[in-house]
């Protein structure tokens, strides 16, 4: 059984156990969370298809850890001018364990 959510503006597919990283949560670590934009659902009976989401689908999960990811350097140049701009960026993430598919 797994399902496709959508989250931080984009779209997972997760099934139980299943560790993710997705865009920073505003909750402390050790929280569940809930995620009710479940886009599809798959049983044994078949494929459950939202419009655009399906009615009554919820899928739980524990928040594990916030954290920063890798250091991305940004860097702009300018050939003969003398310009030269050097930028890093570390985008916050929230690790989440996938508990329960509720469909």
């Amino acid at each position: 059984m797994y399902a496709i959510i959508q989250t931080g503006g984009k779209q997972y597919k997760v099934q139980e156990g299943d560790v993710i990283y997705i865009e920073k949560l505003a909750t402390t670590e050790g929280d569940t969370v809930e995620f009710d934009q479940v886009l599809m659902v798959s049983k044994e009976s078949g494929l459950v298809v939202g419009n655009p989401t399906v009615a009554g689908a919820k899928v739980t999960g524990k928040l594990e850890k916030n954290g920063k990811g890798q250091k991305v350097l940004v860097y702009k140049y300018k050939a003969k001018k003398n310009y030269r701009r050097k930028q890093g960026h570390r985008q916050p993430f929230s690790k989440v364990v996938i508990e329960k598919i509720n469909a």
